[in-house]
């Protein structure tokens, strides 16, 4: 009997540690002497994170590119699919990993809100919903725009001109639900959706919508790659959308702060240097300063 006890503590511990579903978290040190820095980014989501002619592109990864050189280390990018909300994203990325990649998280994760509510949030229990996270390095302030064809449209003084323009949004999005709710749904039946805003936008190009709403640097990103077609930035604001403005920054398991100091001293040393607008310039986008530099 104690023999075959042995035997199976042996077979268990001869076993990786995914087969238990335990996640490991490496810590600083050990992410340097690997010489690789793990980055989560959304998959498929230009200006952002992207794949073009077979190469990672956008702000993010050029910015998770820099983190990982600063640190003496190589990028490994870990493509996220968004999952129904960011806590979702958060938990299969940097504590526990996701049920078809069990075990294999992230170092650090980019573009989550830096949000005092959000980060001191929590659930259904009164318990802290992040206490596993630590959030830092604000890296970008993000806004809503929206952009209209000059041709069909002589100004947007507000949303309500698009009571008689169609406007196109992408699926699911706030600006999909804040259109289709707000002014007690004036605007739903001018609103269209589509799966991307790229697919709302290419519906402006053809004249199918009149105007397109998403986030600022997706517009700009998208007026940036059809110069020609004249389209122009909306300057009116949202009400009853929520928060207008808001703050991206970077999140690490809440067990590696000394990791999440070094990331944060290179993303405000581009700030404070030029180059991380530089950075966004290079995609077209105009760059917000978080607060915390203005």
């Amino acid at each position: 009997m104690l023999r075959r006890c042995l035997l199976l503590a042996c077979l268990l511990l001869a076993l990786p540690a995914q087969a238990f579903n335990i996640t490991h978290i490496r810590d600083y040190d050990e992410v340097v002497a690997s010489g690789v820095l793990r980055v989560a980014l959304y998959q498929d989501f230009p200006p952002y994170s992207f794949m073009q002619d077979d190469e990672p592109r956008g702000v993010d990864v050029e910015l998770a590119q820099t983190l990982a050189s600063e640190l003496g280390t190589r990028l490994e990018i870990q493509w996220m699919l968004a999952d129904e909300t960011i806590d979702g994203d958060l938990r299969n990325h940097l504590w526990k990993g996701h049920y078809l990649r069990p075990g294999q998280v992230a170092d650090v994760m980019l573009r989550v809100p830096y949000d005092s509510e959000f980060s001191n949030k929590r659930d259904e229990l009164g318990l802290p919903a992040h206490e596993l996270v630590h959030m830092f390095g604000p890296y970008q302030r993000e806004r809503w725009q929206a952009a209209y064809d000059p041709r069909k449209i002589d100004s947007v003084p507000s949303i309500a001109i698009f009571q008689y323009y169609p406007v196109g949004v992408e699926e699911d999005s706030v600006p999909s639900f804040y259109l289709g709710s707000v002014m007690r749904g004036q605007l739903a039946a001018s609103t269209h959706h589509y799966r991307t805003l790229g697919l709302a936008f290419d519906a402006m190009l053809t004249g199918e919508v009149n105007a397109v709403m998403g986030t600022q640097a997706e517009i700009d990103w998208l007026l940036a790659q059809h110069p020609q077609a004249g389209m122009r930035l909306t300057e009116n604001a949202y009400p009853s959308i929520g928060k207008q403005v808001w703050e991206l920054g970077m999140a690490v398991h809440d067990s590696n702060r000394q990791l999440a100091y070094a990331l944060a001293d290179v993303a405000e040393s581009m700030i404070l240097d030029g180059r991380m607008e530089q950075l966004y310039s290079r995609y077209g986008l105009r760059y917000l300063r978080p607060e915390l530099y203005q």
